[in-house]
């Protein structure tokens, strides 16, 4: 090596760095798939309001505009709704694997190793074209729900229910737990929380996936990772807590005095706040109305006027706002699923994001590869053995 070669990692070591714990304000990249609106406080996918793609499209068409920039047009659209449901059915060897799980497996646990068997039967894993790496995404958007659907009825000591070609995702994904498909209000309110869930710039297991794609691995390694930073209780965990939290004040009378309660004990209480927003999360207003929604079909009500006593309290006395999280609880509680497949339900969804993410680092890609300022022990010489205390 010649000596005037110059690392070009390399960075001279100041006196003292601005470290940013978390990285919070730290902006590492550009992208063009989503952002929060500063103006308008709302999250934009690709420049569309996603409260708007919420109300006027289906998660198919999201998925679509996220992988492709554009929504698609009636053609489009047939051709990639065709595509995404031949790819449905996973192999006898993944249900079998998923079906072989203890039962005490967490469902984010059983998603995550059934992602890492689709990666080993594929054997076009090492395939980092473009138009391969779309048709990864395709078939994960196809097969994932496949894999949820088995373990969420694996858990019940039931039979896997094959996909159906003739179904959207939401309803197909019903089809598959409970074999039937329910009304139409419940299955629009499903489809929209997909489309609230699918997206949201670099949070923490977008980043995941970003920097896994970085090191030129694979997009199911990629995938997994995010499955992984995804089930941690600060980010996709807490719809599954917002739940429990409800099922334990049990009594909408109670909520107001446990919430204080809480607050007095500094009590970490999920689905609150949220690094992005300041003035409350943009997709609340249409996740509440669709749990209202849910409140109005099943009747029950009492869930909405827990969520009103809790908000409440926290807004007035602390001046924080529900998370998306916060009505996705009970939303999906009322459609009938057990809580632990809340954060799976919302891998599905954010599985669009993830791998349009992915294809965006893959496309322009550098390591990711941050510094860190050391604050150890200061240079010391290695002791004998026996001078060791």
């Amino acid at each position: 090596m010649s000596n005037n070669y110059v690392n070009p990692d390399y960075v001279a070591e100041p006196e003292k760095m601005n470290v940013k714990k978390g990285l919070e304000g730290a902006v590492i990249d550009t992208t063009t798939i989503s952002k929060v609106d500063p103006d308008s406080n709302s999250l934009l996918y690709r420049g569309y309001p996603v409260q708007d793609l919420a109300e006027r499209c289906s998660f198919e068409e999201v998925a679509f505009l996220l992988y492709h920039g554009d929504l698609p047009n009636s053609d489009q659209l047939r051709a990639f709704t065709q595509k995404e449901r031949g790819y449905r059915p996973v192999s006898a060897a993944a249900l079998r694997a998923i079906e072989g799980f203890p039962e005490s497996t967490h469902p984010m646990d059983a998603i995550r190793t059934g992602v890492s068997i689709l990666g080993c039967e594929d054997p076009r894993v090492w395939d980092a074209s473009s138009e391969t790496t779309h048709d990864k995404a395709v078939q994960l958007l196809a097969k994932i729900p496949t894999l949820v659907a088995a373990h969420y009825r694996s858990k019940k000591g039931l039979k896997a229910v094959p996909p159906r070609d003739d179904l959207s995702i939401a309803e197909n994904f019903f089809h598959m737990c409970f074999e039937k498909v329910p009304q139409k209000e419940i299955v629009k309110a499903f489809d929209a929380s997909l489309i609230l869930y699918a997206e949201h710039s670099f949070n923490a297991s977008t980043f995941t996936a970003r920097v896994v794609t970085s090191t030129q691995s694979d997009v199911y390694s990629a995938t997994v990772a995010g499955i992984g930073a995804l089930k941690g209780p600060l980010h996709g965990g807490a719809n599954e807590q917002v739940m429990h939290m409800m099922l334990e004040i049990a009594d909408p009378a109670k909520a107001e005095a446990w919430m204080l309660d809480a607050l007095a004990r500094k009590k970490k209480v999920m689905g609150f706040g949220h690094r992005v927003y300041k003035s409350g999360d943009s997709r609340v207003p249409t996740m509440k109305k669709y749990a209202q929604a849910m409140a109005d079909v099943t009747g029950e009500q009492k869930w909405m006027r827990m969520y009103a006593a809790l908000e409440k309290v926290m807004v007035e006395k602390k001046n924080i706002h529900p998370n998306l999280d916060f009505p996705a609880g009970p939303a999906y509680y009322m459609m009938g699923f057990e809580i632990d497949f809340f954060t799976p339900i919302f891998v599905m969804a954010r599985t669009t994001g993830w791998s349009a993410h992915i294809m965006e680092q893959a496309a322009n890609n550098r390591l990711i590869r941050p510094l860190s300022e050391y604050t150890g022990e200061a240079r010391r010489t290695v002791p004998p053995i026996d001078s060791r205390r």
